[in-house]
């Protein structure tokens, strides 16, 4: 098979595929109808616009994902240690969850942690920087549930899942990459820094600005290689200014770009 072909061929999971049971998109249950739709423009413009410079080009390197460049955090999060690599990167897709006394309405949310799919997103790492930072606004907008058993495709993308997301307690956010499909060990984290979202990220689908871009450093009885975790390109998952009106757990849709880097 030729590079160009390999390429246009692994493009092709970026877009619309038929699938058992896709997910849904339910623009009279959203918010911002207007933004989710553009957001949806934007990805399926870059998909094509990738597929048709794939036709054309006459090589394509395949991925070494260690080379892959994850854009610049410089000014926002520290950079990573010295002597890491890129070892996995992941859209995750999930919730970030919450709870409410209700007793106190004009009191704030209390963030009890996330539960979230990872999903290979490692060679789109390697072939298109542009297109990874756009799933997570498309991404967001589909019906997704990462507790059931299984999750399916996300949105229109059909990905392999390689691992899965959730916290130990309310400061340890562990990530399970030793699955069959990974097999990179496992990762409870401490957060090392964190730093609002751009003002242009994307809102979930019930209006919620973008949860933080986080640096996360690995803790003690991380099994595997992987040292640090960049949380970037989030995409809803804020919780609500106050619990007026909220039941008493609160789970809020959000999907971002997890870079998991690591030791040789």
């Amino acid at each position: 098979m030729r590079p160009s072909t390999i390429l246009v061929s692994s493009l092709a999971v970026f877009g619309a595929r038929a699938a058992p049971a896709q997910p849904k998109i339910d623009l009279d249950n959203i918010k911002n109808p207007a933004s989710a739709v553009n957001s949806l423009t934007e990805y399926f413009n870059l998909v094509a616009a990738k597929t048709e410079i794939a036709k054309v080009q006459p090589t394509a390197q395949l991925c070494d994902i260690s080379k892959s460049q994850m854009p610049s955090v410089d000014g926002l999060l520290p950079p990573p240690s010295a002597n890491l690599t890129v070892k996995h990167v992941a859209i995750g897709r999930g919730t970030q969850n919450y709870t409410c006394d209700t007793s106190k309405p004009d009191a704030p949310p209390v963030a009890t942690g996330a539960l979230a799919t990872l999903f290979n997103a490692s060679y789109i790492a390697c072939v298109s920087q542009d297109l990874l930072q756009k799933v997570p606004n498309m991404a967001v907008n589909f019906n997704f549930d990462a507790a059931a058993a299984g999750p399916g495709p996300l949105g229109p993308m059909t990905l392999d899942v390689s691992g899965h997301h959730y916290f130990l307690d309310t400061t340890t956010p562990f990530f399970n990459l030793d699955t069959p499909a990974l097999d990179i060990g496992t990762v409870p984290c401490a957060k090392n820094s964190s730093i609002a979202a751009p003002s242009s990220s994307a809102s979930g689908p019930d209006g919620q600005a973008a949860v933080p871009w986080l640096k996360l450093t690995a803790k003690n009885g991380t099994t595997g290689s992987i040292r640090e975790v960049y949380r970037i390109n989030t995409a809803g998952g804020s919780a609500p200014a106050t619990c007026q009106g909220q039941p008493a757990n609160i789970q809020v849709q959000y999907s971002a770009v997890y870079w998991f880097w690591g030791s040789n």
